[in-house]
């Protein structure tokens, strides 16, 4: 490995990096490296062999005790080579002492168990454009019926939407957060009832169907205005959300909106799994930041 050299992630590395994710069929969001940014900038390491980038991680710090890799991607051309091990143990390195938590891609699982990852949960990735046939429960099919309103998360005050956000994530993230769903381009609506906040969604432009995450709804119906709300604003409606199957009501309520599983990546920790409000999480916000 003469030549090799592991080094921070640049501007136009983080270009690259998701460029190669698009070519392994992951369908990151065109924006999502500026909010990846800010929630750790030293989190993402490139591995050049002479000065070429070859194969690339994330493993960005939250909080205290919290950690998370993804991004983890050695070009096709260099597979086999051991490039791709000695970025993940850098990776693994910068987060020593933490509970650490990834999304894995089927054939990788394995090896992550190697590492000490555990399964918590699979997320399953739900396509389509949303249908009818449920209704929302309230009546008048945008949510607002029984008390619940939807509006736009930017008229909400940014405290309020980081404390929601708590409920379903180990640790604070704002600086991600606040630039998660606010980055031009990106819409996001909250549910809100009486002052409070009941459901939080995100959908976001992508090479493929734009994604929708964090989905965060107190009901079934909740998260079908959202998930309704959101979809107007993506082209010809379709779009994708990661579901989690430790919710099996979110996956029902998919596939009754007309949505199919085309993706499936396993929710692996170091540890025991953190305590979750799994039963308010209809969709993840990334797969690459937890």
């Amino acid at each position: 490995m003469t030549g090799f050299e592991i080094t921070g992630a640049s501007a136009a590395d983080m270009g690259l990096f998701r460029a190669w994710a698009d070519e392994e069929g992951w369908n990151p969001g065109d924006s999502d490296r500026f909010a990846f940014m800010v929630a750790d900038p030293a989190g993402f390491l490139v591995g050049r062999v002479d000065g070429e980038p070859v194969a690339c991680i994330s493993a960005v710090r939250y909080g205290a005790g919290f950690g998370f890799i993804g991004f983890y991607i050695a070009r096709p051309a260099v597979r086999g080579q051991g490039y791709g091990i000695r970025l993940w143990n850098a990776g693994m390195e910068r987060l020593d002492g933490r509970l650490v938590g990834l999304d894995g891609v089927v054939e990788q699982q394995a090896n992550y168990r190697k590492s000490g990852f555990r399964p918590a949960w699979n997320s399953v990735r739900y396509e389509g454009a949303p249908g009818d046939e449920h209704g929302d429960g309230d009546g008048d099919g945008d949510g607002r019926g029984g008390g619940v309103g939807i509006v736009d998360a930017a008229s909400l005050p940014f405290g309020q939407l980081a404390a929601y956000d708590r409920r379903f994530f180990p640790e604070a993230r704002d600086a991600f957060l606040s630039a998660w769903v606010g980055l031009p381009g990106r819409t996001a609506l909250a549910a809100v009832r009486d002052g409070r906040i009941e459901g939080l969604g995100v959908i976001r432009p992508c090479s493929g169907a734009f994604r929708i995450g964090p989905l965060y709804a107190a009901t079934p119906e909740v998260a079908a205005a959202l998930l309704r709300g959101l979809a107007r604003h993506a082209p010809g409606g379709v779009v994708a959300v990661d579901v989690p199957d430790a919710h099996p009501r979110a996956a029902a309520l998919f596939t009754g909106l007309g949505l199919v599983p085309t993706f499936e990546a396993a929710r692996m920790y170091t540890g025991p799994a953190p305590e979750l409000d799994l039963a308010g999480l209809y969709g993840v916000t990334s797969l690459e930041l937890g």
